[in-house]
């Protein structure tokens, strides 16, 4: 099962400055990359272990550049380097649908997936369904607040079936 992850919205929360206390990273950070990223210490390093016990292979679905995501945030999580999702360069003609959602699709191959973001919509979903031969759960995050135990419960239970 892949889960594919947002970072700006989804793990940064954008509703206060400092929602969860200072962390150091579990890993430690190169300087530079600290210093270029300063929202990193709005994401609660807890989440790192809440991701790796869903047992889906995770993957970053972010415009943070595959380096960033992986230089910063996955040592902030204490995750491994993860994959990421190459977007293509080109602008989609302006439809319903988030720029995100053939993509992901295209990057899933028929492989049943999760994605998680701040920026889903009805559109989406429907257009996944009718589209993906596979189950998958497109779960909208409320950008004020990141992921939350009530979105860890939606995961954890439609993991389940």
């Amino acid at each position: 099962m892949l889960l594919f992850l947002d970072i700006d919205g989804t793990l940064i929360p954008f509703g206060s400055a400092h929602p969860y206390p200072s962390y150091e990273p579990r890993f430690a950070l190169p300087q530079a990359a600290a210093a270029a990223q300063p929202l990193l210490n709005r994401i609660d390093p807890a989440l790192g272990a809440r991701l790796v016990a869903l047992d889906c292979e995770l993957v970053w679905a972010t415009t943070w550049m595959d380096d960033d995501a992986n230089v910063c945030v996955a040592p902030w999580l204490g995750l491994p380097a993860l994959p990421s999702v190459d977007w293509p360069d080109e602008d989609e003609p302006p439809t319903p649908l988030h720029w995100k959602t053939r993509p992901l699709v295209a990057w899933a191959d028929g492989r049943p997936f999760v994605w998680v973001d701040d920026e889903i919509t009805a559109a989406d979903r429907t257009w996944v369904a009718a589209h993906h031969p596979a189950p998958a759960l497109l779960h909208r995050v409320d950008h004020r607040y990141g992921l939350t135990d009530a979105d860890f419960a939606v995961l954890e239970e439609w993991l389940s079936h």
